[in-house]
Parts: C-alpha cells; sequence; structure tokens
C-alpha cells in the first residue's frame, strides 16, 4: 500500500528483515484528521480492532535507538536529550497550557525540542493497539510503566509510524493501574477528532490492557525494569526530513 494513508495493521518491517539493536529509526505519531473519524468502515478507524488509516501529517516524530527487534516485540530506547519534535499551538503556547476546551480546535504547529529528564524504553508487541513505556528517575530508579494507548504501528525502512488515541494508563511497581487523560480523550472527541465508535474501540482496546496488566505476561513480566541501553550508544539525531512520506508504509 503506498502514500500516508497506508491502513494501521501492520507490524512487519517492509525492508523483509529486522533492525539490529543500536540502529537509530523514528518513532512517529501521525495527527489526527478533524472529520475524518468514522468514514472508514469496518476494519477502520471504528473497528474493533481500532486500526484506521493514517493521517497525512506527522506529529510527534522521536529518533530512538533499537533495544530488540524480533517477533515478539520491537525495543527502542528514547535517550535523554534527543532532539525531538512535537505540537504547540500557532502562537507557541504549550498544549498543555492551552484549556480543554479549545486545545484540540485551535491550530498546531510542530515544535523542536529535547526529551526532558531521564530516558525512557517503548516496549510495542505486533497488532497491539498499546506500547509500554518504562519511566525511571535519573539514578535508575524504576518510576512506573505507562501504557500509551495507539494504533498498531506502521513500519517502513526508517522506523515505525502510529496515531495516538490520548488514554493511557499508569501502571506501579506493586501492579495497581490507573486511568491517565481522560479528560484529554474527551476533549478529542468534543472536537470532532475521534468519533463515538472509535472512542468506544479505543476504551474497549484500554479494558484489554487491563486485562493484560491483571495475567502480568510479556512484557511487565519481562524484567525490563533492570535493562540499561549499551554506554557506548550514541544519541541519535533528529533529520531535516523528519516528516517525510515513506514511499511505501507497509508490504
Amino acid at each position: 500500500m503506498h502514500g500516508p494513508d497506508a491502513t494501521l495493521d501492520s507490524d512487519k518491517n517492509v525492508s523483509g528483515g529486522r533492525w539490529t539493536p543500536g540502529d537509530h529509526i523514528l518513532w512517529r505519531y501521525r495527527a489526527h484528521a478533524p472529520g475524518a473519524a468514522g468514514t472508514a468502515g469496518a476494519g477502520g478507524p471504528d473497528g474493533a480492532g481500532g486500526a484506521g488509516r493514517l493521517g497525512r501529517t506527522v506529529a510527534v516524530c522521536r529518533p530512538v535507538t533499537v533495544v530488540r527487534d524480533d517477533a515478539e516485540t520491537l525495543a527502542v530506547w528514547v535517550a535523554p536529550d534527543t532532539e525531538c519534535v512535537r505540537p504547540v499551538l500557532a502562537d507557541g503556547t504549550e498544549l498543555h497550557r492551552e484549556p480543554l476546551a479549545t486545545r484540540y480546535t485551535k491550530p498546531h504547529r510542530p515544535f523542536r525540542t529535547r526529551w526532558f529528564g531521564a530516558g525512557v524504553l517503548k516496549l510495542a508487541r505486533p497488532g497491539e493497539p498499546w506500547s509500554v513505556w518504562l519511566f525511571w528517575e535519573n539514578d535508575w530508579t524504576f518510576k512506573s510503566f505507562y501504557v500509551n494507548l495507539e494504533a498498531p504501528r506502521v513500519r517502513w525502512a526508517g522506523g515505525v509510524d502510529s496515531e495516538d488515541h490520548y488514554l493511557d494508563l499508569v501502571v506501579h511497581s506493586d501492579r495497581s493501574w490507573e486511568w491517565r487523560d481522560e479528560d484529554e480523550f474527551a476533549a478529542a472527541q468534543r472536537a470532532g477528532l475521534m468519533s463515538a465508535a472509535r472512542a468506544a474501540a479505543v476504551r474497549d482496546a484500554g479494558r484489554r490492557a487491563v486485562d493484560a496488566i491483571g495475567a502480568w505476561g510479556p512484557p511487565f513480566s519481562e524484567g525490563w525494569e533492570r535493562w540499561r541501553p549499551d554506554p557506548k550508544w550514541t544519541v541519535p539525531l533528529l533529520p531535516a526530513d523528519w516528516d517525510r512520506t515513506p514511499a511505501r508504509l507497509s508490504s
């Protein structure tokens, strides 16, 4: 499938191979297209799997280092001080400072910034509509897991593309958990960025993530809290064409 509207249904590398630990790739999230929610029909954004079509604009881009890439897990490291791209309002206002009533209705623009604080490890399993992030303090004291609800990743030669679904969960070391960003999830629906049917599918994905937390299987049970980056790794650079549209997004 060609172009930026490739269906979010594949974690398969379009090159036919796997990335090697230490490789630098891009982890990106496409922007939601206002008014497009609910247009795809069966198997699209309103389907039970939560998969849909990629928006045309890259909203978030993070250069990352590959930790592991196999049939079970794609693991990547966002190093401290990595130059990234995230959206701000057109006037430069940080999104979290804008009231929810207008946060998703005012125009956005990309903003280049640095990853602040300790790094984060991201784990993604093929086909799952979420990724699991691990956060540490600067002294490597483990803080928490973070389950980011998102569309299954589409892989291309330079990295992976997805779409963030606003709603998230925080998972503590004692296996307790809590919802996060429910207010943003509701605001995105009011702004027309997510139909009621798609929101229901995302909420269902969240419940399945809660089941996975309760079962405490991979990746929670795999000891990633003890993982450390290779000290020889360099911080990946943000390329000038970070927002490029790949020639192919899925095979």
